[in-house]
Parts: structure tokens; C-alpha cells; sequence
């Protein structure tokens, strides 16, 4: 198996620290991988994370919970049935929630979606804690809508979750981010944070390269990638 396991990476942490157990503690080390989880997911757009939820709008309803755990929403596709997501589709178009407001105020007809913006997350507010996406017009109908999104993945743990797509295919870049938050919590050499933020950052140029770049293209819509060559002069 190719990458490093959460285990192996915790022992990893505390050797390049040269930090026993005693002061790296397995609670420690495990909110200091999670840190380095977040900045990376932050840091790239990941492929592996994007995922599709499809439900139903309310009828008279102006908004639908946003899928739980979802990152970010990508786009939102609305479909002219009431069931199944296939057959006739559009993608609303992103606004602000005060055109909505101002939409609303203007147009009170229901109909089929047009616009969404994003609002409101968190417990108590009727929503997911990822929060709601409001359309307009408010849906005269039940239609089917699909949500695009790029989810949270469950975190690295022992045990439960030794490895991630994270960890089995950019195992160098989680390594030295997890190795900047450690001598960050230790109060570490400054020379020693800067090496392996160095590290970090010149390892998160290759991999957004490789996740925003190369998996997003390929050779016949776009052409294959050519590196210029200069020709020595005459």
C-alpha cells in the first residue's frame, strides 16, 4: 500500500520532533493532524471530495438544506420532473442573498428556480450545519435537484479511519504540514517551522497542480501539455 497510515504517521510526527509520548500525546497528535487535514482540504480543491446529492425541493418552500458535511456547493441543477434526475435540467445561476430579497420583493409568483444563493448553517436555524441554499422563484412544485458539492471527509483516525485519499496520495505534503503545526505547538526553532513550511508549500504547488491541472484536463479537448524548449542560437 502506497501513502502512510495514520499510525505510522503519528510515529513519524514524534520522530522528526524527536518528541516522546509524554509531551506529543495521541490527543495531541491527533488535533494536530486534523489541522493539517483542514489546511490542505483549505489549500486545494480536491477531485476525490467532490460528490452529488439529489433530492426534491418543498413546494412553496423558498429553500433546500444544503447536503450535511458539504464543503462548499459547486453548482445547483434543477430538473423540470418531480422524480428521478434525468430528462430536462438548467443550472441556477449564483447570486447574493440580496438579490434574492430584492427578486423577491419585486416577483411574488412561484415557479421554477432560476437563482440560489447560500445562507444561514449551524444548529437551530431549520437547516443542516452546512447551511440552506435559498432559490427563487420559490418552487411551485416538487422538482427534483441535484447538488453539487465538495464534502469534508472524515477525518484520520487510529483504528477507524488509518488512511484517507489525503494521506495515501500526498502522504509528503500531510507529513510536513502536520510536522509545521507540531513545532508550532511545541514553540520549536523558528529556522525549523520555516523548513517545513518551505517544504509544505513547494509540495502544495505540485499537488493543486496535479488536482486543479492534470485531472481536469485531457489531451483531446485540450491539447497535450508542451513544455517550450529553447533552441540554441545559431
Amino acid at each position: 500500500m502506497s501513502g502512510i497510515s495514520y499510525t505510522n504517521l503519528r510515529t513519524k510526527i514524534r520522530n522528526y520532533t524527536e518528541v516522546s509520548s509524554t509531551v506529543l500525546s495521541d490527543t495531541i497528535i491527533e488535533g494536530i493532524v486534523l489541522d493539517a487535514e483542514y489546511r490542505i482540504y483549505r489549500d486545494v480543491p480536491i477531485d476525490a471530495y467532490r460528490d452529488i446529492q439529489v433530492t426534491n425541493f418543498t413546494t412553496d418552500q423558498d429553500f433546500v438544506n444544503s447536503p450535511a458535511g458539504a464543503h462548499v456547493v459547486r453548482a445547483v441543477q434543477v430538473f423540470d420532473a418531480t422524480s428521478g434526475s434525468t430528462g430536462a435540467n438548467k443550472y441556477l445561476i449564483k447570486k447574493d442573498v440580496t438579490f434574492l430579497e430584492e427578486y423577491i420583493s419585486a416577483n411574488t409568483s412561484t415557479g421554477q428556480p432560476k437563482y440560489y444563493a447560500m445562507g444561514q448553517g449551524g444548529t437551530g436555524d431549520g437547516a443542516t450545519n452546512s447551511g440552506k441554499i435559498r432559490v427563487v422563484p420559490v418552487p411551485d412544485q416538487a422538482y427534483v435537484v441535484q447538488i453539487h458539492f465538495t464534502k469534508i471527509p472524515d477525518k484520520l483516525e487510529a483504528s477507524s479511519n488509518e488512511t484517507s485519499y489525503i494521506s495515501l496520495n500526498f502522504p509528503n505534503g500531510l507529513l510536513y504540514a502536520c510536522l509545521v503545526e507540531a513545532f508550532g505547538f511545541l514553540k520549536g526553532p523558528q529556522d525549523m517551522i520555516q523548513y517545513y513550511e518551505r517544504r509544505y508549500q513547494t509540495e502544495i504547488q505540485k499537488f493543486g497542480g496535479e488536482q486543479i491541472g492534470q485531472r481536469r484536463r485531457d489531451d483531446y479537448t485540450d491539447g497535450t501539455i508542451r513544455i517550450p524548449v529553447n533552441s540554441p542560437t545559431p
